[in-house]
């Protein structure tokens, strides 16, 4: 099998069809889907050295930088779902963290697409609960700057962002 059909079997090859109304929950799930395709393409063919690499002794490598954003992607499916966090995640391989973000992130919007009002989701931590307008302004947008951290570490590192990929359009240029 080809690496591209390979690929293409994980969310986020390209980005799902736009809803035809736009709702609360239309646009959240676009916002995921935008924050799924980016984390797809700013993921694929990392290499070890990428994961490895941290601009300063101070910073997170890439590897630590995805591993937080594992835990967002799993912070907003949990909301989706009305689960409480906690927990840490298992000992996993870059590829299956990889294949475990894109799927929480396509099973969040999924869910939230067909919503209408979002005010029963909430981020759940312990006894406290936000509204989901945290989780947009938390785990959705430090997710999507986190992504761009990985890009621009990956310059760095000598791996660029492939080529033919459009952020704007959510599709790859044949």
């Amino acid at each position: 099998m080809s690496t591209q059909v390979t690929a293409q079997k994980l969310p986020y090859y390209e980005i799902p069809e736009a809803s035809k109304s736009y709702t609360a929950g239309s646009v959240a799930s676009r916002m995921i889907d935008g924050l799924g395709f980016r984390y797809y393409w700013a993921t694929e063919g990392l290499t070890e050295k990428d994961l490895a690499f941290k601009p300063t002794p101070e910073a997170r490598t890439s590897g630590e930088t995805l591993d937080h954003v594992l835990g967002l992607s799993q912070v907003i499916l949990n909301a989706a779902l009305k689960k409480p966090n906690g927990g840490k995640q298992p000992e996993m391989t870059f590829k299956e963290k990889r294949e475990k973000t894109l799927h929480n992130l396509k099973k969040a919007s999924d869910i939230l697409k067909s919503q209408n009002d979002l005010s029963e989701f909430k981020v759940i931590f312990g006894k406290n609960e936000y509204p989901f307008w945290n989780a947009i302004n938390g785990p959705i947008a430090d997710a999507m700057w986190h992504v761009g951290q990985v890009v621009s570490f990956r310059r760095s590192s000598g791996n660029p962002f492939p080529k033919g990929i459009s952020v704007f359009t959510g599709k790859v240029r044949k």
